[in-house]
């Protein structure tokens, strides 16, 4: 009766479903640890943005890696701002989508060593990508300034490719490395924004706090994959019982046409 699903068609079928079923276990579990991980994280956002200011020094150094339970600690730091060593990265967005540069400038500290300070977003000039911005000036003298700790940029970490020959005090990314062979110094791992002082005029925009709230649709989406694994199995065997039921009513139709034929004289 079953003698079908040994046809070339039906071991074709039978296999793709085979590899679809555990394909697609896999990838809702993928979705649950993103799940996962967006939670972790904003329990780590949500905590540090709670946390009190702590000097940035306590937390990283010359060439050190920001650790993630550290992403977003509010930190503080007392030195200068170096405007004449700033630069811009290319291709950011303000909280309206609009496309611009994030304002990167060099802080020294009283030891000498540097720490990379995002001031905020600037807008591009339309007529050119390749002029430099307008920037209002950081506050001169000694200052204490204060801000979110993030690690360095990277291609793996943001997508974002690390172009070369770029125009003149323009960068892709924000990272400590790049900064500390470009300026010849030492620069502390990671970056702040910057979110006090806030600048004079609204200027660059500050970077908003990020959100840790939203969980997304990661967890929806695993549990649909794992739907879709279940429902291979389903389909199947209802496939296998419709063409059963079809094979028998043909047989059982061409039986009695044959009981059905005049005997030959």
């Amino acid at each position: 009766m079953y003698r079908f699903l040994l046809s070339r068609q039906w071991v074709i079928l039978t296999l793709v479903a085979l590899v679809l079923i555990p394909t697609m276990i896999e990838l809702g579990f993928w979705q649950l640890h993103r799940h996962e991980r967006r939670v972790a994280l904003n329990r780590v956002i949500a905590d540090s943005l709670a946390a009190e200011p702590v000097p940035a020094e306590s937390l990283t150094s010359p060439g050190a890696k920001v650790d993630d339970d550290d992403r977003y600690r509010r930190v503080t730091a007392k030195g200068r701002f170096a405007p004449d060593d700033e630069v811009v990265v290319r291709r950011r967005t303000n909280a309206d989508d609009r496309v611009g540069y994030h304002v990167l400038t060099p802080f020294v500290l009283d030891d000498g060593r540097v720490l990379m300070v995002n001031r905020g977003w600037v807008p591009s000039d339309e007529r050119s990508q390749s002029t430099f911005p307008e920037i209002p000036a950081p506050p001169e003298g000694e200052i204490t300034v204060t801000g979110r700790l993030l690690p360095d940029q990277t291609t793996e970490d943001s997508g974002i490719k690390n172009l070369e020959e770029l125009p003149d005090r323009q960068v892709m990314l924000i990272n400590s490395g790049q900064a500390a062979e470009r300026l010849g110094k030492q620069v502390l791992g990671g970056y702040i924004e910057l979110t006090e002082p806030a600048p004079a005029g609204d200027t660059p925009e500050l970077i908003p706090a990020p959100d840790h709230e939203g969980i997304g649709n990661h967890m929806a989406y695993a549990v649909q994959w794992w739907l879709f694994a279940a429902g291979v199995p389903v389909g199947w065997v209802i496939l296998v019982r419709r063409e059963a039921r079809e094979r028998a009513e043909a047989a059982a139709g061409k039986a009695g046409a044959e009981e059905s034929e005049p005997a030959a004289v």
